[in-house]
Parts: C-alpha cells; sequence; structure tokens
C-alpha cells in the first residue's frame, strides 16, 4: 500500500480520517479535517510499520467473531429457502464407516466430480440470490452456456 494511501486510513476511533466515510470520530474537536491527523500512525517515518491501523468491527458493531457467523448463516438459510430452528447437521445425517471395496460406494473420481457440480450449484443459487437483493440484473453469460 503506498504512503498516500495510508494517509488516510484512521489510526484509532478518534483519528479524523474516519470523517472522509462519513464517520464522526471519538471526542470530535472543532476543526478536525482529513488527513490532518497528528497521529504517530501518520508519519511519514512510521509509514508501512506493523501494526493495526483501524478499529476491530467488534468495537463498532458490538458484534463478535460469532455474532458475524451466525448472521451469515441465517442469510444463507433464508437464501435457501430453510429454516434457521430446523434441525442442525447433527440430526440430520448419521456418519458411518465404509468398508473398503463396499459395492453402493462410487469411486473417488466420480464423487469428486458430483461434489464440484454441487458446489458450482450452490455457487449460482447464492450469486443468483445475491444479485436479488442488491438489484442488480443476472450476467448474461449464463444464458448463453445454456443456449451452447
Amino acid at each position: 500500500m503506498s504512503s498516500t494511501a495510508l494517509r488516510y486510513e484512521p489510526c484509532s476511533p478518534t483519528c479524523s480520517n474516519w470523517l472522509r466515510y462519513g464517520v464522526q470520530p471519538k471526542n470530535a474537536k472543532q476543526g478536525q479535517a482529513p488527513g490532518r491527523c497528528r497521529g504517530k500512525a501518520h508519519k511519514p517515518e512510521h509509514l508501512g510499520y506493523a501494526g493495526r491501523r483501524v478499529t476491530v468491527s467488534r468495537k463498532w458493531s458490538n458484534k463478535t467473531l460469532t455474532d458475524h457467523r451466525a448472521d451469515r448463516r441465517a442469510w444463507a438459510l433464508e437464501a435457501l429457502g430453510l429454516s434457521a430452528t430446523e434441525n442442525t447437521d447433527r440430526d440430520r445425517y448419521t456418519w458411518r464407516p465404509i468398508p473398503p471395496g463396499d459395492p453402493d460406494l462410487p469411486p473417488l473420481g466420480q464423487r469428486l466430480l458430483a461434489e464440484i457440480a454441487n458446489r458450482q450449484r450452490w455457487r449460482e443459487l447464492m450469486a443468483e440470490h445475491q444479485a436479488r437483493a442488491d438489484g442488480t440484473d443476472l450476467p448474461a453469460t449464463r444464458d448463453q452456456e445454456v443456449a451452447a
């Protein structure tokens, strides 16, 4: 990252560079302007050194990583038309070891290709749902692939 870009990254909750993003800095004072923070992190001799440059999300959103993960899971379940209160994966599946040479087990190549196809279908479904949520049109390339 260039020193110009780092100049405008917020260095602390009180940094005036938050104004660039429409966020009022903590303990805001008269005359603060983006790019004029006097913090050590913005001095040219200190640019590029390791360290946290912005406040972590849990400090400004009051959410932990577990909360963010739960939000993503709820969104994905809603997108797939599933209820978040349904049984968990532990209750839906029974896990048993399969003995070598079992005739009901397809070869490894077929299993891998089936999983790749499932993953592609899932990604397309999620992309369609995201496009609908954003209000954007879906890419036209998908219709061309089907026609080919």
